[in-house]
């Protein structure tokens, strides 16, 4: 090979080599780098667990680098939601998301709705639970009922979640399903369920918790947190002896999901790349185990599946906030 060839050849690759290099590396070509997932609430909340347990498995495996995980809290995660949109084309930020953030963008008038983002994928399920202290006076979920049957105001109900969240339409669904008014529920939002909501059942502020039972493990057991029920279809095996609303003759199954979306306007390839990191993820072996954990339900969704699961939510949710006149 010429001089002249073999230079022209050098250059080409030392080209090469930053091009890598700027990519930032993605399945298939090493670990991914610069990547960040907002979470648009205060730590300790459901999204904040899911995202930071996201992150660190994605470096576990090896899928993934430094994942910077930062929270942006305010207004039920539509701040957040807004903060996404903003970033329009940004291929390496992404939003730690679910029902709530649907629900809060309705209730609080957003201009921002998740319709407008870039679906990435759908992670887990998680059902609710009915949380209560320790020292409650109410022993089972039959007792609460009963108490609120009889004087709903009386009943300091707090979840993690603003209007039209999660935390707040399952009370509002159980309510109306044991014959309360939901328009008498005394509810008191918190931002986040394992953050603010937590310290506000511990310390008396609230009698009663709805939200995710994932983000009071460590209390429940410490023997701090007692759950009287839990949402979903079936018991939940890291509640042992805990019973479903429905084994309780209350006929109500409810379910709160988590996924991620990016910005609007990113590029197909950076679709492509957000999701096969997160099909990785969700293919290893450390992601099981955190979901056995957790007791969170896998119900992996990519692409159009996605997609339309969250087109439908978002319309569901927004009749549903309609008709509760939140807006």
């Amino acid at each position: 090979m010429s001089r002249p060839a073999r230079a022209v050849l050098g250059a080409f690759s030392a080209l090469a080599l930053l091009a890598a290099g700027a990519c930032g590396g993605w399945p298939g070509d090493g670990p991914a780098r610069d990547l960040r997932l907002m979470v648009p609430n205060t730590p300790g909340g459901g999204y904040d667990t899911t995202a930071r347990t996201a992150a660190r498995v994605m470096e576990e495996a090896g899928i993934a680098s430094d994942v910077q995980v930062f929270n942006l809290p305010g207004a039920g995660g539509t701040v957040g939601l807004k903060r996404l949109a903003d970033e329009r084309g940004n291929g390496d930020l992404a939003l730690q998301m679910g029902l709530g953030v649907v629900g809060a963008s309705h209730a609080a008038g957003s201009k921002v709705t998740v319709t407008e983002t870039t679906p990435i994928a759908r992670l887990v399920e998680e059902a609710g639970a009915i949380v209560v202290r320790q020292d409650s006076p109410y022993r089972t979920i039959g007792a609460l009922v009963d108490a609120w049957r009889e004087d709903p105001g009386s009943l300091r109900v707090g979840g993690g979640s603003s209007a039209g969240g999660p935390d707040h339409l399952l009370p509002m669904w159980l309510a109306q399903t044991v014959g309360v008014d939901p328009r008498r529920v005394a509810y008191v939002p918190y931002d986040g369920g394992g953050g603010e909501l937590l310290p506000a059942l511990l310390d008396g502020r609230v009698d009663v918790a709805t939200s995710g039972f994932g983000e009071f493990l460590d209390q429940i057991r410490a023997g701090r947190l007692r759950v009287l029920a839990v949402t979903g279809e079936r018991p939940v095996g890291v509640l042992p002896g805990v019973p479903t609303l429905k084994s309780s003759g209350i006929d109500l199954v409810f379910h709160n999901w988590r996924g991620i979306v990016a910005p609007p306007g990113i590029s197909d390839t950076d679709r492509r790349r957000w999701v096969a990191a997160l099909t990785e993820l969700h293919d290893s072996r450390q992601w099981r185990a955190e979901l056995r954990r957790h007791g969170w339900r896998d119900v992996f969704a990519t692409g159009r599946a996605f997609e339309s699961y969250l087109a439908r939510q978002d319309e569901q949710v927004a009749g549903l906030v309609r008709r509760l006149g939140q807006r």
